[in-house]
């Protein structure tokens, strides 16, 4: 017999949304752990605000608003809050009730830009961090470094000239640009809506883009991200930039560090070696000159181990670009792109330690 198809709405519910979610769920392991790092980040964010004045959405929303967006791969605060109103797993994790009245897209994107001016990202990724190293689960002597390019929020007809005090008046809302014969440099060229982004390509076969360079320090045991970092797009940069990352986990102990072919030169190999870290990155035996290491670190187990468990840090890459929404940045300047690349992978290591079973219970 056919059911009627009938349509009635109750006048009043007596659920939340704690009973509407599974205990399965695989936010609730998640939302335990950021939970934890927010009370421990609470002083920090009492810092932050004035104790007079009209309370504004508290930091820990607005962080956890970042974490949705992250997660679920949305692409706008617009969308974002749209999507509060009527998924009730986001008003859970927000620690909303079904009948709280949402934000406006516009006042909670002002109030997440106070937040990005501060140095909360890289508090929060430490707090993440310290829960795994309760956990047992970061090496503290087998580590991986890579670099990735990260496009720019500027289009290359923004590339001009920096002796151009003006831009050339547009005659339409898309003007066509002819760069046929001109000669793009970071030298002599910038981009006038993202002075801080470069030109740059990473291989001979591939276009060059306005871009960042965004840099991971990953632990080789599960690969977990110990330090990001971002900076100037640069043929130098990752060399740079994974010294840096290298002092902020070198000790007395030694440790090693893994790593493609474009970390073998004789400069980063020496320093690593006087920083006690031993080299285990690929051998580049095709460069003018030889490879800058030799047998001595090759022929250990060790090494191959290296080799193969570095190349984790691409799935690390794949997952920020795809779901964190990182392949094409929507902020401009090198703090606020730092900032929410911090962020981001401190949500991929949220999502690994929730796969690795932490905060099951």
């Amino acid at each position: 017999m056919r059911g009627d198809d009938i349509k009635t709405e109750a006048m009043f519910y007596y659920l939340s949304p704690e009973s509407m979610i599974p205990q399965d769920h695989p936010m609730r392991p998640i939302r335990r752990m950021v939970d934890q790092a927010l009370a421990e980040l609470s002083p920090e964010f009492d810092k932050m605000y004035s104790r007079i004045g009209r309370p504004s959405i508290p930091p820990e929303k607005l962080l956890k608003g970042f974490l949705i967006q992250t997660l679920f791969s949305i692409r706008s605060v617009r969308q974002l809050m749209d999507q509060v109103k009527f998924n009730i797993l986001f008003k859970w994790f927000l620690g909303l009730a079904i009948d709280d009245k949402v934000w406006d897209h516009s006042t909670f994107s002002q109030n997440q830009d106070r937040l990005i001016d501060t140095d909360i990202a890289r508090k929060f990724m430490e707090c993440i961090q310290a829960q795994a190293e309760k956990a047992k689960l970061i090496s503290k002597e087998h580590f991986s470094v890579d670099g990735t390019l990260i496009e720019a929020w500027a289009s290359i007809k923004s590339f001009r000239q920096k002796s151009e005090a003006t831009p050339p008046p547009k005659e339409t809302r898309n003007d066509d640009v002819d760069f046929r014969g001109t000669k793009l440099k970071n030298d002599t060229h910038e981009s006038n809506t993202d002075p801080d982004c470069r030109i740059y390509k990473k291989s001979s076969g591939s276009g060059a883009k306005l871009c960042y360079m965004g840099h991971l320090l990953m632990e080789n045991r599960n690969g977990l991200v110990v330090v990001p970092s971002v900076t100037h797009a640069t043929g130098t940069a990752e060399r740079e930039a994974a010294e840096e990352m290298v002092a902020e986990v070198a000790g007395d102990q030694r440790i090693t560090l893994a790593g493609d072919k474009n970390y073998d030169t004789s400069d980063f190999v020496l320093s690593l070696r006087s920083m006690n870290v031993t080299p285990h990155v690929a051998a580049n035996t095709e460069r003018k000159g030889g490879s800058a290491i030799d047998g001595r670190t090759t022929r250990h187990s060790g090494y191959a181990v290296s080799q193969k468990c570095r190349k984790r840090i691409e799935e690390v890459f794949g997952w920020m670009k795809t779901v964190g929404n990182l392949r094409k940045i929507k902020y401009r300047g090198v703090p606020k792109v730092s900032w929410h690349f911090i962020f981001t992978a401190a949500a991929y290591n949220l999502v690994r330690m929730r796969n690795l079973g932490v905060a099951a219970t």
